[in-house]
């Protein structure tokens, strides 16, 4: 395979069977059996072209800046194919020595309750469409985005960083253990 010196860089990425893929403009949405996931992608210098079973994706340039914006935006679009079809888990432990911790999810929002033996409970935001589920010691992370499902597996785990103390020492808080 030849290519031309001023020809773009493309790919093309099939859509499998029941997942359905509607282009609006630079506004891509992926709809399949677990739900659907939109990206826009107006900010990035990339063409999108939708065939009857593919998206092709151009690059306006040959420059190694811009294939590495062409690859990225060609695993945003596997990465959406597949929360679509498959979903994404993150699971978190929680972990304490002395004071016992109490999680709750209300609504947007998950509540971290006497964190070493904190009066006020600590607040992790809950991004985008994801279900958090409490069960035991652990805390189960589940979307079809994959980015909105770390950001919010990452707020809980923030959500109880201790500063100013020894992190080897002081091991209370919430980890992610396993991304699924």
């Amino acid at each position: 395979m030849s290519i031309d010196k001023f020809s773009p860089f493309e790919t093309k990425i099939t859509i499998p069977n029941g997942v359905i893929a509607q282009l609006d403009g630079s506004l891509l949405t992926i709809k399949g059996p677990l739900g659907k996931c939109s990206k826009d992608f107006s900010k990035i210098p990339i063409r999108i072209f939708k065939t009857d079973n593919q998206l092709i994706i151009q690059s306006y340039k040959r420059k190694k800046r811009d294939y590495a914006i062409f690859n990225t935006v060609q695993s945003h679009i596997k990465n959406m194919i597949k929360g679509v079809t498959k979903g994404y888990t993150y699971r978190l432990k929680i972990v304490y020595a002395h004071f016992p911790v109490s999680v709750k999810v209300k609504g947007k929002e998950v509540y971290i309750e006497n964190f070493y033996g904190e009066r006020s409970p600590r607040i992790a935001k809950i991004v985008g469409d994801c279900q958090v589920f409490v069960e035991g010691d652990d805390i189960v992370v589940k979307g079809v985005s994959k980015e909105d499902v770390g950001q919010t597996a990452a707020n809980i785990e923030l959500a109880t960083k201790v500063k100013r103390k020894d992190q080897r020492v002081f091991l209370d808080g919430i980890y992610i253990y396993a991304k699924e």
